[in-house]
């Protein structure tokens, strides 16, 4: 979504925005940690708002939280968030919801596009990641760690969207197009949660 949005001259991006866990600074949904997220916006070019959320966050804590960290991009005229959700319409109204509350309208530069044709596009366009969170209830725990490639594509079984937007994977994109430099990465610990997602720890090399 950021690369499309950098080539269109109808957005400019003036902050990406993600949650992390304050205990332990990672970010909730993939344990990607901190440090990497940052040094990944680093090398993009873009500055990186983080919004810390407790441990068992419910949704008007989150709501708090983000509206907080908000709140000084909307006094300086930012009237816009825009989303990667892909097709997921009860996502995607919540999200409009919730940011029309907050004074902002939610876009969606990806929305209802081919995952298949994308996933192909991005990887032939030279972007790389690698799967850094399984939910093992829909793929192997062996496909964590992998790059995200052609071979993975045809891999993963028919049921699995080849982006993971029903929560099948999650990734980590560490080069591309939009950076000024790759991120050396390297696995770590790999830690089971919730009976069923398998997630690596990347480690900045």
């Amino acid at each position: 979504m950021v690369d499309r949005l950098l080539t269109d001259s109808a957005w400019r991006i003036v902050s990406l925005v993600t949650t992390i866990n304050e205990r332990n600074g990672r970010v909730a949904m993939h344990g990607t940690s901190r440090e990497l997220i940052s040094a990944q916006a680093e090398a993009i070019g873009l500055p990186l708002s983080l919004v810390p959320l407790p441990e068992d966050c419910d949704n008007a804590t989150y709501e708090q939280r983000l509206a907080a960290e908000l709140e000084s991009w909307h006094g300086r005229g930012v009237r816009h968030v825009a989303c990667g959700d892909l097709f997921l319409a009860d996502i995607r109204a919540w999200r409009e919801a919730l940011f029309a509350r907050l004074g902002f309208q939610a876009v969606f530069p990806l929305w209802q596009e081919p995952t298949a044709a994308m996933a192909r596009d991005l990887i032939d366009r030279g972007f790389r990641a690698c799967l850094s969170c399984v939910d093992t209830h829909a793929l192997e725990q062996d496909f964590l760690g992998r790059d995200l490639d052609h071979e993975l594509l045809a891999a993963i079984p028919d049921a699995v969207d080849p982006c993971g937007e029903n929560g099948e994977f999650h990734s980590f994109v560490h080069d591309g197009p939009i950076f000024n430099r790759p991120l050396n990465i390297r696995p770590g610990r790999t830690v089971l949660t919730h009976n069923r997602y398998a997630m690596l720890e990347l480690l900045a090399d």
